[in-house]
């Protein structure tokens, strides 16, 4: 049998870096191909060579046995190649039907492509509107339209990066039995995923790259999530010790808190309630698209409408407070849009530091006080183990990784009271997900109040003290991580905490 994809010799450098230094890969028909690395491993830009985003220096790609010189997306999707970004490719302001539209012929019938949206949306167990603005969406929401338009062309190779992050744990199994039923059909898949435990549940075979070299080939179903992670990065990431503790004072309180949708798709918040104390990390489960936007811009002050008593910091009401004047206060906030909110790409990793820091020590008199902020975006670089090569580094040419410890240290080095993060490892190798969340740990044993918001339940699960579930904006009762069970988490997901109350369900704190 011909390989569907035969990679000889690829190698592209970049100023700095070589990306990919003579990488060779073959995928066979009907084989779902894991591709494991480090986060600058060079597994995206080996990506985008196939795809088409990207041309090699060195090297030649083979299609169904015929080398191929692909010259852009395009050409890719004619060959029968179809591709999720890690990082989206959509235009805010056009509809979900409207950006698959584009990568389409003009004859489309938009009205035609809203209801294959639909039809396979529900296919696959992606909730989608396909009439909705894409800057209505959540990062979440962002991924299931490219997930979509990837499986409306019937590829012949999918390519999918990080898939499932917008799933619960019943939604990914469905997932994976279609992806094994397109494989059984013989399409080939790419999948690229930190998720070690996925890929040993899913993948075929699983090529190992590490500093832009292949470092082995291995049967995931034959290996440990611990050997593989040995594969990966060299070693096993340091486990996160579970012990109940003792909370201290309430540090961030929501009471009653219920908002409007502030656009047509939006989700309106309904009466949450919930205390966060210091020293404690309370995780918010949930799918995508159920108020996590929300409840975000409420909290973090871009949405300045609450009631000034429904959210209260250090025992001050701040519900009517700006961003700035919550800061001020000694809230923390990580967005979950690295680029473009997290951070701005085209400017310095010094310079970004003023998105977070602006203060004496950073601005005096009006004026930057630019040696103090190198000195901090040094900082964050040596304590965070950030792979930049100074603080002159601009914010966009960082991997995903490295740039989300540098947005996470960023706000840590503040020492907030309060620190809300929203999917703190989205996208981030094992080495760097262990790093990220024992800082945010060792942040709640300082006495800090942390709130992350994730969709990864197995972070949640490992650094919580309590959980709570978000669905159609309303807010699950607080359970202790000792007392919930992924399953339970996975029910509560439908907004079903009312008929799935365990028997030691925990009373919200008074």
């Amino acid at each position: 049998m011909d390989t569907r994809l035969t990679l000889s010799r690829i190698t592209k450098r970049y100023p700095s870096v070589v990306a990919n230094d003579g990488i060779d890969l073959n995928v066979m028909p009907g084989e779902i191909h894991s591709i494991l690395g480090e986060n600058g491993a060079g597994k995206s830009t080996l990506m985008k060579i196939i795809y088409g985003a990207v041309k090699p220096d060195a090297g030649q790609v083979f299609w169904n046995g015929r080398e191929v010189q692909i010259a852009n997306p395009a050409e890719a999707r004619k060959l029968g190649i179809a591709m999720v970004f890690q990082h989206f490719s959509l235009f805010d302001t056009l509809t979900v039907t409207e950006n698959i539209a584009l990568g389409l012929p003009g004859s489309t019938d938009l009205h035609e492509l809203s209801r294959r949206i639909k039809t396979t949306a529900a296919q696959y167990g992606l909730n989608l509107e396909p009439e909705r603005h894409v800057h209505t969406l959540s990062v979440g929401e962002c991924q299931r339209v490219e997930i979509v338009r990837a499986l409306l062309t019937k590829p012949q190779l999918l390519i999918l990066d990080e898939p499932t992050s917008v799933l619960t744990p019943q939604a990914v199994e469905k997932l994976f039995a279609t992806l094994r039923q397109l494989a059984a059909e013989g399409c080939s898949i790419l999948y690229i995923s930190h998720k070690l435990d996925e890929i040993r549940a899913l993948c075929h075979k699983c090529t190992v790259m590490r500093a832009g070299k292949v470092t082995g080939i291995c049967d995931p179903t034959r290996e440990t999530a611990a050997s593989l992670s040995r594969l990966m990065i060299g070693s096993e990431p340091p486990a996160i010790k579970a012990a109940d503790r003792q909370p201290g004072e309430k540090m961030l309180s929501l009471r009653d808190l219920s908002l409007p949708k502030n656009h047509p798709f939006g989700i309106p918040l309904e009466g949450i309630n919930l205390d966060v104390h210091a020293g404690e990390i309370v995780g918010v489960a949930g799918v995508s698209g159920n108020g996590q936007q929300e409840l975000l811009a409420a909290l973090s002050g871009e949405d300045p409408r609450a009631a000034p008593d429904a959210i209260v910091l250090a025992g001050e009401p701040v519900g009517r407070l700006d961003a700035a004047a919550r800061r001020r206060r000694g809230l923390g906030f990580v967005p979950e849009e690295r680029l473009g909110r997290g951070a701005v790409p085209d400017l310095s990793l010094a310079h970004n530091i003023l998105l977070s820091h602006q203060d004496n020590a950073t601005v005096r008199h009006g004026l930057i006080r630019f040696s103090a902020i190198h000195k901090l975006a040094a900082a964050i670089i040596e304590r965070f183990k950030v792979k930049a090569p100074g603080p002159q580094s601009t914010a966009g040419s960082l991997s995903g990784g490295n740039l989300q410890k540098y947005i996470v240290g960023r706000e840590v080095l503040r020492e907030p009271k309060a620190l809300i993060v929203a999917q703190p490892t989205w996208g981030v190798d094992v080495g760097a997900a262990a790093q990220i969340r024992a800082e945010l740990v060792a942040l709640r044993d300082a006495g800090c109040a942390v709130l992350v918001v994730s969709e990864e339940l197995d972070e949640l699960f490992e650094i919580s003290d309590r959980l709570v579930v978000i669905a159609k904006g309303r807010l699950s009762p607080p359970i202790r991580r000792s007392q919930a069970t992924v399953d339970l988490i996975g029910q509560w997901m439908s907004g079903l905490w009312d008929q799935t109350k365990p028997a030691q369900q925990e009373a919200a704190h008074a």
